[in-house]
């Protein structure tokens, strides 16, 4: 028996139906206002009975544009930037935009020629680049982003003057979490910091520093550890943090899943948590209040992110389209104090 297949239906078959114009149909598709109430209330009504479905290809024919936004990305096995990149795909959609996903192939790049002329060429209407800034792998900016005639945003890097970047503020959220050991009324705060290549890293490491320093608290190569990220560096960090600053009272963690090495530490050796030693991390990761004990931490909304990243792209294209002056934008978003047990006993 031969299958049937359905014809699909066009916005001439709605015109048609409706009465009007394949224009008008276009309008009401659009929300234009230059459309009667009565006349938009029966062309979404034929659209409804039709069960027609705009065409994104036509659409963008039309309106020469693609509602495709380019997505740089690296380290999607880590937390940070696969999160992030959960946002932007959700907040996409919502805004009706396609993704064009390129992944690098290490932190480090600095080649990119190739994949920005592949974006350009498939006519992406906006780039956001949410790979986070490591080592110099922002040296390529000064030569190239500057000259592209469509938007482009930068998450997770240093502010740029005439740059568009959007971060959590990490320095804020490394003094957050000093400042709450010390109003716990710990003394001795260590730190194992992530990855100081990292932009990220080096500003939680900062905002420790500079609360230490505000209470006249020590701060010398013995009291911090540099870990690269995962539990099992967290894990050393916390062993050798102990065998050169034994006066510890409370560690900083620069990330949950570098805490939860330190955490599974204290338990293999009988070192209670908060009693011997305070932990704070810093993500709130889903699996930190499940901890044991759960985890106090510095809560980034990597979700929220990523949000933000489409809305102020989405903003920047319909500027530029209107012939408006896309002004370079740097958003900083505030992280949050998560207080569980291990800072503070019975929280």
């Amino acid at each position: 028996m031969p299958r049937l297949i359905s014809k699909r239906v066009t916005i001439i078959d709605v015109a048609r139906s409706a009465r009007v114009s394949y224009q008008t149909v276009s309008r009401v598709i659009n929300s234009k206002p230059d459309v009667s109430d009565e006349t938009r209330e029966r062309v979404e009504a034929v659209i409804q009975e039709l069960g027609y479905k705009p065409s994104v290809i036509a659409r963008s024919l039309i309106q020469r544009r693609s509602y495709t936004v380019g997505v740089v990305t690296a380290g999607l096995k880590f937390i940070g930037p696969s999160l992030t990149l959960n946002g932007i795909t959700q907040q996409a959609d919502e805004k009706g935009y396609t993704l064009l996903l390129k992944e690098l192939p290490s932190f480090d790049t600095n080649d990119i020629q190739d994949l920005v002329d592949s974006l350009l060429s498939r006519h992406v209407d906006g780039i956001i680049w949410a790979a986070p800034e490591i080592g110099e792998n922002r040296k390529w900016i000064h030569e190239r982003s500057i000259k592209l005639s469509i938007p482009i945003i930068f998450l997770s890097m240093q502010p740029i003057e005439g740059i568009s970047v959007i971060d959590v503020d990490n320095y804020v959220g490394g003094q957050i979490a000093t400042q709450h050991l010390i109003d716990c009324g710990y003394q001795k705060v260590g730190l194992i910091s992530g990855p100081l290549d990292w932009w990220s890293a080096r500003q939680r490491k900062l905002g420790w520093e500079n609360v230490l320093i505000n209470h006249q608290r020590e701060i010398t190569p013995r009291t911090w550890i540099e870990g690269n990220w995962s539990s099992s560096s967290g894990e050393k960090a916390f062993q050798l943090l102990l065998d050169q600053y034994p006066e510890m009272d409370a560690v900083f963690s620069a990330n949950d899943q570098m805490a939860l090495g330190a955490l599974s530490y204290a338990y293999l050796h009988n070192i209670r948590i908060p009693q011997d030693i305070a932990v704070i991390g810093f993500d709130d990761i889903a699996e930190a209040k499940f901890f044991c004990p759960p985890l106090s931490t510095i809560k980034q909304d990597l979700l929220n992110l990523g949000y933000t990243a489409v809305n102020e792209i989405v903003n920047a294209i319909e500027k530029m389209r209107e012939g408006n002056v896309w002004t370079a934008n740097n958003i900083l978003l505030a992280p949050q104090l998560i207080i569980r047990q291990s800072t503070v006993s019975g929280k």
